[in-house]
C-alpha cells in the first residue's frame, strides 16, 4: 500500500478544526517525581487539565476537551475501567462532531487496553491510545510531544478505518500487532509482527498500512450490556513448571486458560496431562508463546485437535487472554473460538 498522509501546512480557524476528546486514565504521563533526573516517580498525579495545559500547542490542531476517567499507574489497570473506557468512546464517537479520541494511558498494559479497545468500540473514527516512558517533570519528558502527535492522528481523516492506534516516540501502531519491549526506553514499543502503521512528526502523519485483521467497525465484540467479564488465566512456562497450576486455576474458577509457552507455544509433559483434563472439563486452553515475535500454529510437536487445545495465531498470551475473555461472553464450539484467533 502507498504511504499517505497530512501536513500541517497552517491553522484553521476554530470553528473548522475537528474535535477531539482526550480521556485520561493516568499513568507515566501524568507522573511526577521530586526532581527532574530521579528514576523513581509516581504514576497519575496530573489530571487532564494540566495534561492539556502543558501543550497549548495541540489547540491549533483540533477543538480539544478532556475527561478524567481514571489515574492510575496502568498496573493498576482494571476491566472494570477498560469496559467503562469502551462504552464511553462509543458515546463520544457516535456524535457527528466529535472526529476522534486520544486516550492517555500508562505504557506497562497499554497494549492490552489498545487490543481490546480494537475489539469493542463500534467505529470508524480513530482511537489513538498514548503515554509516556518519563513522567511529566523529567528534565527530556516525552509525554508533551507524543499528546500532541497523539492529538494530530485522531484529527487526520486518514487515520479513519484503521482501528485502534498506540502513538509514541513519533510512530504509529496497530492494536493488533505492537508490544512493548524495553522497560526504560522511549523506544519501548515495536510492531515485529505486521509493521508501523506509520509515523507522525511534530503532527505530519504519514501512513504505510491498514490493519489486517477485523477490527472496531467490523467486530462482533460488544460490551454494551457487559459489567464483568469471564476469568482467564495466564500460566508462564518454564523449565519443570509445576503442572499443578492448572488445577490451582481450574480450582479458582477460570473459564479459560492461556498457556505463554515454551518456543511455538510448548509445555512438558506433566502440564500437558492436566491441560488436556481441563479442556475435557470445559476450560478452554489456549496454546500462547513467551517468545516475542512468531505464530503459534496448530499440530506442530503438540496435537491440538486431540488434547481439544486452541493456538493463538499472532497474538501474544496477554490478548490472547483478552480475546478469549470476549469470546467466552457468549457459547461457542472450540473451533468456532479458534477461528476468531484468525480473524482478531
Amino acid at each position: 500500500m502507498a504511504a499517505t498522509g497530512k501536513l500541517l501546512t497552517s491553522t484553521p480557524p476554530e470553528n473548522e478544526r475537528p474535535r477531539v476528546i482526550i480521556l485520561a486514565t493516568g499513568g507515566t504521563i501524568a507522573g511526577s517525581a521530586e526532581s527532574s533526573t530521579q528514576t523513581g516517580y509516581a504514576s497519575g498525579q496530573m489530571n487532564v487539565e494540566a495534561m492539556l495545559a502543558a501543550v497549548p500547542e495541540i489547540n491549533a490542531i483540533a477543538r480539544i476537551s478532556g475527561e478524567q476517567l481514571a489515574n492510575v499507574g496502568s498496573q493498576d489497570m482494571t476491566f472494570e475501567i477498560m469496559i467503562a473506557l469502551a462504552k464511553r468512546i462509543n458515546v463520544l464517537l457516535s456524535d457527528d462532531d466529535v472526529c476522534g479520541v486520544v486516550v492517555t494511558h500508562g505504557t506497562d498494559t497499554m497494549e492490552e487496553t489498545a487490543h481490546f479497545l480494537n475489539l469493542t468500540v463500534k467505529s470508524h473514527k480513530p482511537v489513538v491510545l498514548t503515554g509516556a516512558m518519563r513522567p511529566a517533570t523529567a528534565v527530556s519528558a516525552d509525554g508533551p510531544l507524543n499528546l500532541y502527535n497523539s492529538t494530530a492522528v485522531a484529527a487526520d481523516p486518514e487515520a479513519v478505518a484503521r482501528g485502534t492506534l498506540v502513538v509514541m516516540n513519533d510512530r504509529i501502531h496497530g492494536a493488533h500487532s505492537l508490544t512493548k519491549t524495553n522497560t526504560t526506553s522511549v523506544e519501548t514499543f515495536l510492531s515485529p509482527l505486521n509493521g508501523l502503521m506509520g509515523t507522525v512528526n511534530y503532527g505530519h502523519t504519514r501512513y504505510f498500512r491498514k490493519p489486517f485483521r477485523r477490527h472496531t467497525y467490523l467486530s462482533e465484540f460488544s460490551v454494551d450490556a457487559v459489567e464483568t467479564l469471564p476469568r482467564v488465566d495466564i500460566i508462564y512456562a518454564c523449565i519443570d513448571m509445576p503442572a499443578d497450576l492448572i488445577d490451582g486455576s481450574v480450582a479458582a474458577g477460570a473459564r479459560g486458560i492461556v498457556i505463554a509457552g515454551d518456543g511455538n507455544g510448548n509445555m512438558n509433559a506433566a502440564t500437558l496431562t492436566r491441560a488436556a483434563r481441563a479442556a475435557k472439563q470445559g476450560v478452554v486452553i489456549v496454546r500462547s508463546s513467551r517468545v516475542p515475535t512468531g505464530r503459534v500454529d496448530r499440530n506442530v510437536e503438540i496435537d491440538d485437535d486431540q488434547h481439544g487445545f486452541i493456538v493463538s495465531d499472532e497474538l501474544n498470551p496477554a490478548k490472547a487472554r483478552i480475546l478469549l475473555m470476549l469470546a467466552l461472553l457468549k457459547q461457542r464450539r472450540l473451533e468456532v473460538i479458534q477461528q476468531l484467533f484468525y480473524d482478531y
